[in-house]
């Protein structure tokens, strides 16, 4: 491994219709053969709920994080870590890159226990606690990109589901990445103007949150990406996956072609 890696979250909707975001996946297997060190993590949480609804099953969300009980964990593993993971890779190595399918908890890149960060039961709902870059590295090494469903697993072997920001957000950290990106539904955060917002710190979040210029849904969003930006102690750049040339500008994050916004953790942001 040259260089440390990127590592780019793809949320779930990008697999939901992949003959529709055909361009998308060829301009990442492109940036991929180019780069030769990316980590890729995903989500999927539509098709679970769809899936879900299938079997019976009611979806239901707290605070922004999906309960799992016990009795749909391997539901919802059979999604994510199966077939939404078998398809990336599948899309990827059609188009001649040489995927690696996995599980956080494969060759013990985390540790994981459930979340305690909630006064409420989630069921089995994970926090990574640790883990090592050994198997990442011997992958990038040799040529081979790392793919990772947002399962994990406990000390005693058991599942648990991780939220896919937060599991991009510790494979980041563990990595020590150059660069964390969440590709989503938006293009970034716009000011009052409606103009792409370049970059935030947690006090230029606050104070756009008091004065009005972050509401709704997209304050959520923009507490997540800071929250995975703090997690993983590097910059995190907040991206709309329908821009056709949003990978062709990663490498210009600090100019006036950059695409998205990017987040700065504290150490990062004392020093702009």
């Amino acid at each position: 491994m040259k260089t440390l890696p990127i590592v780019i979250k793809l949320g779930g909707a990008l697999l939901d219709n992949p003959a529709a975001n055909a361009p998308f996946f060829q301009a990442l297997a492109e940036f991929i053969q180019q780069d030769q060190s990316v980590v890729l993590v995903h989500g999927g949480g539509k098709s679970v709920d769809r899936h879900l609804e299938l079997l019976g099953h009611k979806s239901e969300k707290r605070e922004g994080i999906r309960i799992t009980p016990p009795e749909q964990m391997r539901e919802i593993a059979g999604v994510l870590a199966g077939q939404l993971n078998a398809r990336l890779v599948g899309l990827l190595r059609a188009r001649g890159v040489n995927t690696v399918g996995l599980t956080l908890a494969d060759g013990a890149t985390t540790t994981a226990r459930k979340t305690q960060k909630f006064a409420f039961d989630t069921g089995r709902v994970g926090e990574i606690t640790g883990g090592d870059m050994h198997l990442i590295q011997t992958l990038l090494r040799h040529g081979c990109t790392p793919i990772f469903s947002s399962i994990a697993m406990d000390s005693a072997g058991e599942l648990l589901n991780v939220n896919a920001d937060e599991a991009a957000a510790a494979i980041a950290r563990i990595v020590s990445a150059r660069l964390l990106v969440l590709l989503t539904d938006v293009a970034g955060v716009k000011d009052g103007t409606g103009k792409i917002i370049r970059a935030l710190d947690r006090e230029t979040v606050e104070r756009l949150t008091q004065n009005g210029t972050i509401t709704g849904g997209m304050l959520a969003k923009v507490r997540g990406a800071l929250e995975a930006s703090e997690q993983a102690g590097v910059a995190t750049l907040v991206a709309g996956w329908n821009d056709s040339d949003v990978l062709g500008k990663l490498a210009n994050t600090a100019s006036e072609t950059a695409t998205g916004t990017l987040f700065l953790p504290m150490t990062q942001a004392c020093n702009v």
